[in-house]
C-alpha cells in the first residue's frame, strides 16, 4: 500500500464537448465534465440513480487524444489524481476547486462522431 498515494479511477460519461486550449508555449490542455452514476435501492425498495459530476483536466498527448476522439455523451474510463486549486473571485471570496488531472483515458462505448 505504500505506492498508493493520490490515485483516482473512474468510468462515466462525458457531460459536454471538451474545451481544448493550445497555449503559447506549445502545451495543450483539455477540460471536460464527466458524470458517474450509482444505482441502489432505497428503504422503500425503489431503484434509485445518483449522479456525481467530476471535472477532468488533461495535458499533452492525453489532451490531444481527447481533442480528436472525445465528444459529449461518450463513455470513458480515466485514471489520474486529485488536484485542488484555490482562487479569489471578483467579489473577494476565496474558492477551492478540485479537478481530476488525468494521465490516461480509455475510450469505451457511447456516442461518437460516427454515430451522428
Amino acid at each position: 500500500m505504500s505506492t498508493i498515494r493520490n490515485q483516482v479511477m473512474l468510468i462515466g460519461n462525458v457531460g459536454d464537448d471538451p474545451k481544448v486550449t493550445h497555449l503559447d508555449d506549445g502545451k495543450v490542455v483539455a477540460r471536460f465534465p464527466m458524470a458517474t452514476n450509482e444505482h441502489y435501492r432505497n428503504k422503500q425498495g425503489e431503484k434509485v440513480q445518483s449522479t456525481d459530476w467530476h471535472y477532468i483536466k488533461a495535458w499533452g498527448k492525453t489532451a490531444e487524444i481527447i481533442e480528436k476522439h472525445v465528444t459529449k455523451g461518450k463513455q470513458v474510463a480515466v485514471s489520474g489524481k486529485l488536484k485542488t486549486n484555490t482562487f479569489t473571485t471578483e467579489e473577494g471570496d476565496e474558492r477551492r476547486v478540485t479537478d481530476i488531472v488525468i494521465d490516461e483515458i480509455l475510450l469505451l462505448g457511447g456516442k461518437s462522431n460516427s454515430d451522428e
